[in-house]
């Protein structure tokens, strides 16, 4: 019996059972058992007891022993866990130990009670009992019994306290102890509860942490977190505070009463601004606000996107304060924020890739370089292309690190296709008005390019006639000569959309001109656009610049095309934008193989755009 016994819970505890599951099956295998017995399991927590198991025993008598303090006094299993032994009591009616509990025992004709301590590495944590509705003590049979019990009882509750250790440091921010955002998340994935009645979600951004760990040092920084989190935590009293990064936290606030976000960030502002000894700095913490008070029904993650719409409007124009979420922020202004959320959160978990379209000689088909388009991957792993998030690049910090993750991503390729002896000749990335404006662009370029041994003349960087539109800002044009300088050739994307854009060429010469897909789509007889198309191929033919027809979709636009002159193109025609995987196909499908000129040079590392 007490093999099978311990089959049945030993499986139960490998499958994962709940541990009350498991010492309740327990308990009553060993019922069945043993005719006369009511087993019992309580748990011990160094000072207290709290039910566990007690299938036969009613609920109202658990609950009386719930927090039971042990005791030289207190009862069978009291005392047990008190001593840490054994402890017998052949007559509850009249043993000292069972003065105060006997009222709760006797009615329900329970007469003796055996309890023995459930030991593990650490100490007593737990009893398990036998309780008898006749004058005895055990048997030798039930000693052997209950010593495999208690046993079994000690396998089991050593598991659960690994998984909840394990689920704690899964859900737990290290530092400051809240909960982090794996369990925020969480929260939010279950429906953000149980709720009761309306609930909202409170966002905190630390305000100038990068500041005091630029100052004072990271040790002063953690200790400003750990402080605002306190304080946070505190002020939002019975609400449930999370961190979700190095200086954002959360706060859900629901209850049966209406939550009202701005009374309970009016508690939380104010307590953080006193000032606070951090690694031997005095520091004024503060923080910035914002938060979306959720109706019935309301989805949660949507609650969620609000609160961060409100975050961010608060952080651009309220520093220090709290913004709660309206509709009347505008939807323009949320799908900004939503992009740079989106994009900064996929930076982080490395979703943002380079994707290629080839650039072709419309003679032939032969593939003379590739544009480098930004794609992001979705949690989901669904691809998104760049013009779902482009309102992300107006965050000029944003806008920098995405530039700098696709120029790393495309100097690996390149590396990694000359590597193979494929016949690339450039790579065409994109940049934004910041990437020039921000300055130092020719130092990144240059770093990133020669650690990973790609000679610059592989890379053509495209700006829109946008970037060219305010002719005071200098320092555009100083960045484009001095990229031009170097080597790296500058090609004017979606010409002919702008204005003035012959002026622009005699202002801020490039190299190359793409002319705009809404000019090829007008490549029809008698069509303005298939004329203007004609003047600009002469114009540039007449500058020495290299054009390149964006947008073609159909043989008889590339013919068109052809017959005015135009030898470059790129479109749904030839490919989509693609992996680097699908990008290396094509390479040695369709790559141009240029003429050796001498014997050390390979045609793949020429660099010369070839029509």
């Amino acid at each position: 019996m007490i093999l099978a016994l311990q089959n049945t819970i030993l499986e139960m505890i490998a499958k994962g059972e709940p541990l009350a599951i498991t010492v309740e099956q327990l308990c009553v295998n060993v019922e069945a058992a043993v005719p006369g017995i009511t087993a019992s399991v309580l748990t011990f927590d160094g000072s207290h007891l709290h039910p566990l198991a007690a299938p036969s025993l009613p609920s109202d008598y658990s609950a009386a022993l719930d927090h039971l303090e042990a005791g030289p006094l207190a009862g069978s299993c009291g005392t047990a866990a008190y001593r840490g032994e054994p402890v017998i009591v052949t007559d509850i009616a009249t043993d000292p130990l069972w003065e105060n509990f006997k009222a709760l025992a006797l009615p329900l004709g329970l007469k003796a009670c055996w309890s023995t301590p459930i030991r593990n590495a650490i100490g007593v944590v737990g009893t398990f009992a036998f309780y008898y509705r006749e004058l005895r003590g055990p048997t030798e049979v039930e000693q052997k019994i209950v010593e495999a019990c208690v046993h079994l009882c000690s396998i089991a509750i050593d598991r659960n306290e690994r998984v909840l250790e394990r689920e704690r440091l899964t859900y737990t921010d290290a530092l400051t102890g809240l909960p982090n955002r794996a369990c925020f998340n969480q929260l939010i994935a279950d429906g953000a509860g149980p709720l009761l009645g309306p609930w909202g979600i409170l966002l905190a951004d630390i305000d100038n942490l990068k500041q005091t760990n630029d100052i004072f040092g990271h040790a002063a920084g953690d200790a400003l977190i750990k402080v605002v989190a306190e304080r946070i935590a505190t002020a939002a009293a019975t609400a449930q505070t999370f961190r979700l990064s190095g200086d954002e936290f959360a706060v859900i606030v629901d209850g049966s009463a209406p939550a009202d976000l701005a009374a309970i960030a009016d508690v939380i502002l104010p307590a953080l601004t006193a000032p606070s000894l951090c690694d031997g700095h005095v520091i004024y913490p503060s923080a910035t606000l914002g938060g979306a008070l959720a109706k019935a029904g309301c989805d949660p993650e949507e609650v969620r996107q609000q609160a961060d719409v409100a975050l961010y409007h608060a952080k651009e124009c309220s520093r220090g304060r709290y913004i709660q979420y309206t509709p009347e922020l505008g939807t323009a202004q949320t799908h900004r924020f939503r992009a740079i959320r989106d994009v900064r959160l996929a930076l982080a978990e490395d979703r943002l890739d380079a994707y290629y379209q080839p650039i072709v000689r419309l003679d032939t088909g032969d593939i003379v370089g590739f544009e480098a388009l930004c794609r992001m991957r979705s949690p989901s792993g669904e691809i998104i292309a760049a013009k779902n998030f482009h309102e992300a690049t107006k965050d000029a910090k944003l806008a920098v690190d995405l530039t700098n993750q696709m120029l790393l991503r495309v100097a690996r390729d390149i590396r990694s296709w000359l590597d193979d002896g494929q016949p690339l000749q450039h790579v065409g990335v994109n940049l934004s008005a910041v990437d020039l404006q921000a300055g130092g662009l020719r130092q990144r370029l240059t770093e990133i390019f020669e650690r990973a041994d790609v000679p610059l003349h592989h890379l053509i960087l495209e700006v829109t006639e946008s970037v060219y539109l305010d002719q005071r800002d200098h320092r555009i044009a100083s960045e484009i000569d001095a990229l031009r300088k170097v080597g790296i050739r500058v090609a004017l994307d979606e010409f002919g959309t702008g204005y003035a854009s012959l002026t622009h060429l005699l202002t801020f010469p490039v190299d190359i001109i793409k002319i705009d897909k809404s000019f090829t789509d007008r490549l029809v007889p008698g069509d303005a656009g298939l004329i203007i198309i004609e003047g600009l191929l002469g114009i540039a033919n007449n500058l020495g610049l290299k054009v390149v027809a964006e947008g073609i979709e159909t043989q008889l636009q590339a013919d068109q095309l052809l017959q005015l002159g135009c030898k470059l193109g790129q479109g749904y025609l030839y490919s989509r934008a693609v992996d680097r995987c699908a990008a290396t196909t094509l390479l040695r499908r369709h790559g141009q193989r240029l003429c050796v000129r001498s014997p050390d040079t390979k045609a793949s590392d020429s660099g010369t755009l070839q029509a």
